[in-house]
């Protein structure tokens, strides 16, 4: 019987958290529309803290506001009965508002004390704030003293009591003398947490009559000074040497209790001659990393105190005449403390929900249920509400059945009190998304569609496309759980208008929206890197290609910055333009095109040379300033006056005040400000606590002057600091901790000295009070004991000596993550094809999360296949596979599977810490699918007709065999294809005879393996069939394609050939691969074998994640690809079927190159012609003259003309001299030279180009031309004259004139 009441508790707590899961998924929005009518109990949005200690000088303002439909009415109890506001003219509520303000002038302050409570209701509740204890702050009179005179001897202990009068809160003690200074305290001379001044040992300079103690009350800033006491240390009898001993506390050990979450202070002050010193150790294990020690080690304190800090502190004092020991026995209780509080639920008729209230405190709190303010035995018996401890069980709600419960938690330590409400709605759905909205996306990037809605019960959402198509989740689309349609990768196609539907039990609801999905930006024409001289005009293009319906907006920068404010820049439609370029217009040039949607960019850099030199004007870098003078000295600004050096034909464009802070950062020199060149004076802006020196520097057109002379020091006073520490930042690297992080000030922003960061730090809308803790030369703190991951609001301020910066702002931090507790419920598996299964899951609980919730990681691993009974296990496992599905996610697809196999398959939760705990295993089975190809086929005996075949099984059955499927046909010399034979095979057989065969003829075989799924991929192979001895072996020729087979005579007797088709390859079905690039585009050629006729040519840019783009190509083995993008480098191949090239790597140039090719004009061509034969008939004319013994002039022609163009004839080969240019290889207008010098041959191998750039040409004695001409430049004393003309066989003509 218990074992089974025991079963049935654990299921229903199991229920009962699946049930909160449900119950918390449904949320009110923010939108005023949908709020305006909806009804909502109270909620307590401020109230004022549990213990309210006010000045009796101010008002009394006790704060109570609420929130909720209709808006709340407010009523007060006093020391637990009803305050009737009315009848006390003093007291009065603020406006729709709880607050009251209580007006106690020329009143007894104390008549108003007392203990308040706030109701805040509505027609559907009543919410309660907390017990407000109402206290006046107090500073009470010193009672009468006589003046206390001291004497006492040289070396022994002495106690200064000072007893302040009981305030409240407690005031803040201080030992001064009569001149306000405090008293010097050391190892030997030490304050008590009590306020009493302790002497280990007196000294001589103990001796004084002003040992006054003053306790300063906080809340009326008001001081109180006791009487002062007189010391007088005599020496007539001084006290030897002794070994420590404790005056306080007294005995050898004491106890201390102290809760939770509070500072712990323990404190042992030793006596003893010489003085001292004082140690801590904690019995039995590691003091908190918390604790810190005071008052020269006399004083042990922990912060945030956790149950790890009870136990037996040890307090050693030494002195080297011996040692004292005192045990602190320390306990640690606890206030009632949440864990979780109860939250506000929402439900629809006839759901059921829960409310927990989870507490923890030592002793262990009391729970306590009240509805509407009211405890609830007090209230009418609901069957439908039932109580355990903790939670609250409601079922089968109502309308009408809405209320606020409160959870009241309490032990002899506090309490803590937590309202939530739970509202029954019943409202048909409602899609709060803006109807007709047009979402914009571009090509191949992610599209979502909001579809948010609100109803009780929670609207099921759906989604159809152009009225007609119903969408659900597959690899295209993903519907998320707030109703938003997501969309992979948008195409064109996917243009349209979207309907979501939201549909509950109350009515339905849709809303239209629609897809526009945009062709991207690109820049078809990027800008080109230009040569520019100074004065010149250039212009950069920037041609871009964008989608007609949206509005581009083009702009350029230069180095990555606006271009500058000059009228020389004049920005075009598609170009810039840059007049009287000058140097400072060198740099790199962006074109920037922007959509609404998307954008596209290219750069290009400009250089610019110099010009014809000129005679340049001398200018030089201006002199240092002097004669510097401060002046109208002030606590935070001076002003700096200079005499300005000479500018050396550059005027000063501008002034650098530099200042040296000798007392934080001496031998730097950092900017300050800068002034007009025209203003040799500057107001300065100073910060306090600098030791300051200034210098100023002078900045012409050339650059910098060197610095002035420093001018003398000028110190500022210290102040309170100006400004808090930046970049403040929380973060738990640990369970149950907060490190709480800063950017240090320097000692510049410090403003004086004693520079401390006030760290401050509480749990956000939990905590009222801050957590405070100072510290100094640090830029981080660490908060121990905080609960996992809960969001805390930290602060951290500067102070110094002289006061504190102004208040800083809270930063949200969240304290550290832990893994998760639990693990995934209600797997399951839903199975769609044979590689292809869907997952389901119950998300765990958010607390259970305990951390920043990544995703789902679902581990599954192939178990073993199920062919057969023998494959039951197999020798090595799998190794376990994982994906990672992110966000609060319930499903997940795992693609990839293997058919006809055992999974297995488990799921965690994963955050930021690590893997929670797995869930229980589940296993599936995958279908049947198609099978691989047989392991092998191959012809193992060629006879003269039968060919004999052997295979192997498939190495993936992927289901059980059902047989093989064997095709072949005959393939005759020409690659031509007879008609297709097709056999069926029984699973078990492995090897085939094929007869009745034609003798020398090749035969193609197809292998396919088949399930009851189909057929699997073929495996082929050819084989010829013997030779017959009769016929005769033509020779063999070579070169016919990749394989030529003999071609076999006709036999004697033979069957008429059957009816032949062109086969496929026997070898590669692609040869070689060519590339070219010409002005039109990119030419790709290739060599083709194969059988099919539909071949693509494919590309795209390298390192690009795009895919491949392809174009069609119609029985030619060419093609052109055209609009590529200039400087960029593509990735190409061509595609038949399932045979490819290799890939080959094309580059389009940037430059593109308008120039013509003179070498290939026809009236070129024909000039060349007739100078050749006009040459040809001079050396005919000369060979003539020869033989008849005449002598021909050259030498008198060449000395006639003195013209350097013309060389003479080389005396020991009878060539003609090189021809040399101005300019380096300058090659003819319109032809095309190469980068390193030599000349491209393009067409035909007699170009005239070749005989126009110089080279190797030359004709010989039969008759052709002997001369010889070079685009090399010679050295020689013609160099500096020498003509800018391109060389031609024109030129060779001069010598014989």
């Amino acid at each position: 019987m218990d074992r089974h009441r025991k079963w049935t508790c654990g299921l229903g707590t199991f229920l009962l958290l699946v049930l909160q899961t449900l119950t918390l998924a449904l949320e009110v929005p923010l939108d005023p529309k949908v709020l305006e009518g909806l009804p909502q109990p109270p909620t307590i949005t401020m109230q004022s803290p549990k213990d309210y200690i006010f000045d009796p000088r101010e008002n009394i303002v006790i704060h109570c506001e609420a929130k909720g439909k209709p808006h709340p009415s407010f009523s007060w109890t006093r020391n637990g009965s009803h305050f009737d506001i009315e009848k006390d003219p003093k007291v009065t509520m603020k406006p729709n508002s709880g607050t009251l303000v209580i007006d106690i002038s020329g009143e007894k302050a104390e008549a108003y004390e007392g203990t308040y409570q706030c109701t805040a209701h509505n027609d559907h509740g009543a919410a309660v704030s907390n017990d407000i204890v109402i206290r006046q702050s107090r500073s009470p009179l010193w009672s009468k003293e006589k003046d206390k005179k001291l004497v006492v001897q040289l070396g022994v202990s002495l106690v200064l009591q000072c007893r302040p009068p009981a305030g409240l809160p407690p005031p803040i003690i201080m030992w001064m003398d009569n001149n306000f200074q405090r008293l010097p305290l050391n190892p030997r001379v030490s304050q008590a947490l009590n306020g009493d001044l302790y002497f280990s040992n007196v000294v001589r300079g103990d001796t004084r009559t002003d040992y006054i103690c003053y306790a300063r009350f906080p809340h009326t800033q008001t001081i109180q000074q006791k009487q002062p006491i007189s010391v007088t240390v005599l020496e007539n009898n001084p006290i030897s040497e002794r070994k420590p001993g404790f005056m306080m506390p007294l005995g050898p050990s004491s106890t201390k209790m102290v809760l939770k979450g509070e500072t712990l202070e323990l404190e042992c002050i030793a006596e003893g001659l010489p003085t001292p010193s004082v140690l801590w150790q904690k019995d039995g294990g590691a003091m908190s990393q918390s604790a810190s020690f005071q008052n020269f080690n006399k004083t042990l304190k922990i912060s945030d105190v956790s149950e790890a800090d009870a136990g037996n502190y040890r307090c050693v004092a030494n002195n080297n005449h011996g040692s004292a020991h005192h045990i602190i026995k320390v306990s640690v209780k606890a206030a009632p403390y949440w864990i979780s509080a109860p939250r506000n639920l929402i439900l629809a008729p006839n759901e059921t929900g829960i409310l927990t209230c989870r507490v923890n405190g030592d002793p262990k709190p009391k729970i306590s249920w009240f509805v509407n303010g009211v405890p609830l035995q007090n209230v009418p018996v609901d069957r439908s509400r039932k109580i355990e401890d903790d939670t609250v069980i409601l079922s089968h709600v109502q309308t009408g059945s809405s209320a606020v419960y409160q959870c009241n938690a309490s032990n002899e330590f506090g309490y803590v009190l937590a309202n939530a409400f739970v509202n029954v709605l019943a409202e048909p759905p409602r899609v709060l998304t803006q109807p007709n909205r047009i979402y914009q996306v571009i090509t191949n990037t992610h599209a979502l569609l909001d579809c948010a809605s609100f109803g009780s019960p929670i609207p099921a959402i759906t989604w159809f496309k152009d009225n007609q198509i119903s969408i659900k989740n597959e690899d295209a689309y993903v519907i998320h759980e707030n109703g938003t349609l997501e969309i992979h990768v948008a195409q064109p196609l996917n243009s349209g208008k979207y309907t979501c539907i939201a549909t509950n039990n109350l009515g339905i609801k849709e809303n239209h929206v629609f897809l526009e999905v945009k062709e991207p930006t690109r820049i078809l024409k990027q800008p080109e890197y230009k040569v520019v001289q100074r004065g010149m005009r250039t212009v950069f293009e920037c041609k871009v290609k964008h989608d007609p319906s949206l509005i581009p907006t083009m702009t350029w920068l230069k180095d990555d910055a606006a271009l500058p404010d000059d009228g020389r820049f004049v920005v075009g439609t598609e170009s810039l333009t840059i007049k009287d370029v000058v140097d400072g217009d060198e740099g790199t040039y962006t074109c920037h095109m922007n959509t609404t949607l998307d954008h596209d960019s290219a750069s290009a850099m400009l250089t610019v040379v110099a010009a014809t030199p000129t005679p340049p004007i001398v200018y030089e870098r201006p002199d240092p300033p002097t004669d510097l003078e401060m002046t109208g000295q002030k606590d935070r600004s001076v002003e700096l006056t200079w005499t300005p050096g000479d500018e050396h034909n550059s005027p000063t464009q501008k002034f650098i005040i530099q200042y040296e802070d000798h007392l934080h950062q001496p031998g730097v020199w950092l900017n300050l400000t800068e002034v007009p060149g025209t203003s040799p004076t500057a107001q300065l802006q100073l910060s306090p606590y600098v030791y300051y020196s200034f210098r100023v520097l002078a900045l012409n057109r050339v650059g910098y002057s060197d610095a002035s002379q420093p001018s003398r020091q000028y110190r500022t006073n210290p102040a309170a600091p100006d400004i808090n520490p930046a970049h403040v930042q929380g973060e738990g690297t640990e369970p149950g901790n907060l490190v709480i992080s800063w950017t240090q000030l320097s000692g510049f922003q410090s403003n004086g000295p004693g520079l401390e960061y006030v760290v401050q730090w509480r749990q956000k809308d939990v905590e009222q009070e801050w957590s405070t803790k100072s510290v100094a030369n640090v830029s981080r703190y660490v908060v121990s004991g905080t609960p996992t991951y809960v969001p805390y609001e930290v602060k951290v301020q500067a102070s110094n000596d002289y006061g504190s910066a102004p208040e800083p702002e809270a930063t949200i931090a969240y304290s550290g993550e832990d893994v998760p507790l639990t693990a995934p419920d209600s797997v399951q598996i839903m199975v769609h094809n044979s590689t292809l299964a869907e997952v389901h899951w119950e998300p765990v609980s958010v607390p259970s999360v305990r951390g920043k919730l990544q995703g789902y990681k679902v581990f599954y691993r192939r178990e073993r296949g199920l062919h057969d009974a023998a494959e039951e296990a197999e020798p090595q496992p799998q190794q376990v596979q994982f994906l990672t599905f992110g966000g609060n996610r319930s499903e997940g697809r795992l693609p990839g599977l293997q058919p006809y196999s055992l999974y297995s398959l488990h799921i965690k939760v994963l955050n930021s810490k690590g893997e929670g705990p797995a869930s229980t295993s589940k296993t599936f089975e995958t279908p049947e699918g198609v099978p691989g190809p047989p392991s092998f086929l191959n012809v193992v005996d060629h006879s003269l007709d039968s060919l004999t075949l052997e295979w192997g099984p498939p190495q993936h059955n992927n289901g059980r065999l059902a047989g093989y499927t064997l095709k072949y046909q005959p393939v005759n010399s020409t690659s031509e294809l007879g008609p297709l034979r097709v056999m069926t095979l029984l699973s078990n057989e492995t090897t085939i005879v094929l007869s009745s065969l034609n003798s020398s003829m090749l035969y193609k075989f197809y292998l396919s393996a088949r399930t009851i799924k189909g057929s699997g991929p073929d495996l082929s192979e050819e084989a010829f069939t013997v030779m017959d001895t009769m016929r005769t072996q033509p020779p063999v020729v070579t070169g016919k394609g990749p394989t030529a087979p003999p071609r076999p005579t006709t036999p004697i007797t033979q069957a008429p050939p059957p009816t032949l088709h062109k086969a496929p390859p026997l070898g590669p079905a692609f040869g070689t691969v060519n590339k070219s690039v010409s002005e039109e585009g990119v030419v790709i050629s290739w060599e083709y074998f194969g059988h099919h006729k539909t071949v693509y040519v494919e590309y795209l840019i390298e390192n690009s994640k795009e895919e491949w783009k392809k174009e069609l190509v119609n029985g030619s083995h060419s093609h052109m690809l055209k609009g590529l993008k200039p400087g960029s480098t593509y990735r190409v191949r061509v595609v038949a079927g399932v045979h490819s090239t290799e890939e080959v790597e094309v580059t389009v140039p940037a430059v593109a190159s308008r120039q013509v090719d003179i070498a290939t004009q026809g009236w070129f061509i024909g000039l060349m012609c007739a100078i050749a034969l006009l040459i040809l008939v001079l050396l005919i004319v000369c060979f003539i003259k020869r033989n008849k013994g005449g002598k021909y002039p050259v030498k008198e022609k060449e000395d006639a003309h003195q013209d350097p163009e013309i060389q003479p004839m080389r005396e020991d080969d009878g060539t003609f001299g090189e021809y040399s240019d101005t300019e380096d290889h300058k090659p003819l207008k319109g032809s095309r030279t190469p980068s390193n010098g030599t000349v491209r041959r393009d067409e035909s191998d007699d170009s005239l180009v070749d005989y126009g750039e110089g080279g190797d040409g030359q004709f010989n004695e039969d008759g052709s031309f002997i001369g010889q001409y070079s685009g090399k430049k010679e050295k020689d004393t013609h160099e500096g004259n020498e003509s800018s003309e391109a060389p031609s066989p024109v030129n060779a003509m001069n010598s014989f004139v």
